[in-house]
């Protein structure tokens, strides 16, 4: 049960602090605050997005912490799941618009998180050796590193694929880790696998941000680590399902990965309506 509790509490912080940093990110707009730095400059000293940041470190940490009992392919798709918890607030007490299709698309994510919910046993995971584990996880951010280092991709489909497979690997090193003491994880080197994947990540997201849609970019960045880092935990960590559940967890993850697609592809260019449409989180 205490893995249950940390990710409903990572899930409302991340929720929380979509909601606080989209009400900032607007009011900065409507004060005059232009272009990129201009508009963080000024979101640097606003209280009301510090919050919000806040809620988005309190939410990756409690994803961590509930990594340690819950299988990857529900706290994946949990987080994801936090856009939809803001979005409910946002319309009922903000007053943000939602369209139709947005509603239907929140229901299918709300419904595959609930079948994936329904499949997941909680486990320990299996232990990453370290040498394999080095090298089978740090191989695709090393290859992630060499083509944006080298200018030698500036698709945004592609960075947003290398920004899911970096938070991917941060997620599947981070559920081995999980049930070891913090104390040490400093000294353990997939401890900085996980620091330098969020580095890449984060480059990664900002590029594809740079030069293309952010719903887009965000949804196959969402996409493609719900999908890896639920293969590799029932594959190689352990992650174990219900006896005569196995179904809902590709029926909830298609479910899942469906809602996340349809919200960031069918959103109006240069939307503001709702955090479904407009927000760009940090995954865990």
């Amino acid at each position: 049960m205490p893995g249950y509790v940390e990710l409903a509490v990572s899930v409302a912080a991340y929720a929380a602090g979509i909601v606080a940093q989209s009400v900032a990110a607007r009011r900065a707009l409507r004060t005059g605050a232009r272009g990129n730095l201009g508009l963080l400059g000024r979101l640097a000293g606003d209280p009301l997005y510090l919050l919000g940041f806040a809620g988005q470190v309190t939410g990756f940490a409690f994803a961590f912490l509930a990594r340690a009992q819950l299988p990857l392919f529900l706290v994946q798709a949990a987080a994801c799941g936090a856009v939809g918890l803001a979005t409910v607030f946002g319309a009922l007490v903000l007053r943000w618009r939602v369209r139709a299709v947005e509603v239907a698309m929140l229901v299918v994510l709300a419904t595959g998180i609930s079948l994936l919910a329904s499949a997941a046993s909680p486990a320990v995971a299996r232990d990453i050796p370290t040498t394999a584990g080095l090298l089978l996880l740090g191989l695709p951010l090393l290859a992630g590193l060499a083509l944006t280092r080298g200018g030698r991709t500036s698709s945004t489909t592609a960075l947003a694929t290398l920004a899911g497979t970096a938070f991917a690997v941060l997620a599947i090193s981070s559920r081995s880790l999980a049930d070891e003491p913090l104390s040490g994880l400093p000294l353990n080197p997939l401890a900085w696998l996980v620091l330098l994947a969020a580095v890449l990540g984060q480059a990664c997201l900002a590029s594809a941000l740079a030069r293309g849609s952010a719903t887009a970019t965000v949804a196959i960045m969402d996409s493609v680590t719900m999908v890896a880092t639920s293969v590799v935990g029932l594959a190689v960590l352990g992650d174990r399902t219900v006896p005569g559940r196995e179904w809902a967890v590709g029926v909830g993850l298609t479910l899942a990965v469906a809602g996340v697609l349809v919200l960031g592809l069918s959103a109006r260019p240069g939307t503001t309506s709702t955090p479904a449409t407009s927000a760009t989180r940090e995954p865990v």
